[in-house]
């Protein structure tokens, strides 16, 4: 079983809509992963915008790739280094600690990741 940043078994981050390179609602990666999805957020406007503004639009529905597009509040698996140039920006979504995957520590520390913890 994968492992989260904490040590503990990776939890699910999202299934309704399905989430993670895999689209099964974790968020783990293999090679051919580029972007490294691994990092479970729970987005806000902030970041919806700044990601846009980027060339990546997680905003609008794309309904052949069954994809409703996220809004505020919306939980997803994110690539590591958007997340880190959004937190470079100031505009870092909340993490879910116990849905991302510990490779996200190759990138970042932590603590780094603790600063966002999303609060439920």
């Amino acid at each position: 079983m994968p492992l989260n940043v904490l040590g503990t078994t990776l939890e699910p981050c999202c299934t309704n809509p399905a989430t993670g390179y895999f689209r099964d609602g974790f968020c783990r990666t293999i090679q051919e992963d580029t972007g490294t999805h691994v990092l479970c957020a729970v987005v806000t406007k902030d970041f919806l915008d700044f990601t846009k503004a980027r060339g990546n639009d997680l905003t609008t529905p794309i309904p052949q790739w069954s994809f409703p597009g996220l809004q505020e509040g919306s939980k997803w698996c994110l690539c590591i280094s958007r997340w880190l140039e959004a937190e470079r920006a100031g505009k870092a979504p909340f993490v879910i600690l116990e849905a991302t995957h510990e490779k996200a520590l190759e990138y970042t520390t932590l603590a780094m990741l603790k600063k966002y913890e999303a609060v439920s």
